[in-house]
């Protein structure tokens, strides 16, 4: 395996809509999950590995854990920056994620979600990330170090 120096990391700029907010004028929490998806999305596509790539592979990459920080509110028609870093993928894949004030750079929220392989076709979860994707790791990792 590739010794890495550097975690694979992405980032995005959002700005918040109206429609994600509650009535309190804040970005209701179940929204923050949209948020990241886009900078995992981000993240993935660095490597070669979207949505579709996934499905041609015969895996999907269900969500098993999550965990959030709400550290500061968000309200709605605010700039932020979302950030997605790969800390695991050996037998499971695990990103971080933090949500900064785009402006100031003040931390507004962390994350995390565990995600494992599953085989498209028979529903069975793989206990090792799959070839494919470890392949997709290690070249991009070959390719930073080159």
């Amino acid at each position: 395996m590739t010794k890495v120096t550097q975690p694979l990391h992405a980032e995005v700029t959002i700005v918040t809509s109206f429609q994600d907010a509650d009535p309190m004028g804040v970005i209701y929490h179940g929204n923050y999950f949209r948020y990241f998806e886009e900078a995992r999305h981000a993240l993935m596509a660095k490597i070669g590995y979207s949505y579709r790539e996934m499905q041609a592979s015969g895996y999907a990459w269900p969500i098993i854990d999550t965990r959030v920080k709400y550290v500061k509110p968000l309200p709605f028609s605010h700039a932020i920056r979302v950030t997605a870093t790969l800390t695991e993928w050996e037998n499971r894949l695990r990103v971080d994620y933090v949500i900064y004030d785009l402006d100031s750079g003040t931390r507004l929220t962390k994350a995390h979600t565990m995600q494992v392989a599953v085989h498209i076709d028979t529903g069975d979860m793989c206990y090792v990330s799959p070839k494919i994707f470890t392949d997709k790791i290690e070249a991009y990792y070959a390719g930073k170090m080159a």
